[in-house]
């Protein structure tokens, strides 16, 4: 790893150091993992147009009309399906589709935290189903992410509260710290969009991986070094 993609990585050791990987464009560059998720299922006919037009429903009616926030807080092509069923797919996906893709620069990243005796956290807004079979193949301990709400082993569509976005990584973060004790001031963190602003902003250690939707501009304003994983 060369010191221009990266934070310099000293000893955690003696300290509560973390570092804390977003997922979506970051670990895993291009296309979002629920995006591919959504797909597969098509393809296996759990889904089909009437999930489609819930979802795009859902978002019609929800304010702004221009944003794609509905749809982080309400996954309605999951809506009704059975939760055994759907986390077996999720699992099957995820070593098929979701780990082959993983980062070369991101997995180095991770392995120097490793080595450096770091705390590793994976944060994301995806489904917990999903992405727990990657943090288990990355051998990472700790996985905030979103989670789905049940009734009568089927899954309801609605995301529990926080989801791990924004202002909601915060406050999953802020929950982490104290009841492990991590330094935020020396960890580090590395996220890709305006959505990661809050986990970038709470640590000494910050770095703009795969920089969308403007975060390119952020990261200049606030001083934060960016650099590119593929």
């Amino acid at each position: 790893m060369t010191p221009l993609s990266t934070p310099h990585i000293s000893s955690g050791r003696q300290t509560r150091i973390a570092a804390l990987f977003d997922v979506d464009n970051t670990l895993l560059p291009g296309e979002a993992s629920e995006v591919r998720f959504f797909r597969f299922l098509w393809k296996r006919g759990l889904v089909g147009w009437r999930e489609v037009r819930d979802s795009i429903g859902w978002v019609l009616r929800s304010a702004p009309p221009v944003s794609l926030h509905p749809l982080r807080e309400r996954k309605l092509y999951l809506a009704g399906k059975t939760a055994a069923d759907v986390r077996a797919l999720a699992e099957e996906f995820c070593r098929f589709d979701l780990f082959p893709r993983v980062s070369r620069q991101g997995l180095s990243c991770m392995d120097d935290h490793r080595r450096a005796g770091h705390h590793i956290v994976m944060v994301t807004g995806s489904l917990d189903f999903l992405i727990a079979p990657l943090a288990t193949l990355l051998e990472v301990p700790t996985l905030l992410a979103a989670r789905l709400e049940q009734q009568q082993h089927q899954f309801t569509g609605r995301v529990c509260a926080p989801l791990p976005y924004g202002p909601g990584k915060r406050e999953l973060i802020t929950q982490l710290t104290q009841d492990s004790g991590i330094d935020l001031a020396q960890s580090f963190a590395y996220g890709d969009s305006p959505g990661d602003v809050e986990l970038l902003s709470m640590v000494g250690h910050p770095l703009v991986v795969n920089p969308i939707r403007g975060m390119g501009r952020i990261a200049q304003r606030n001083g934060w070094p960016t650099t590119t994983w593929i």
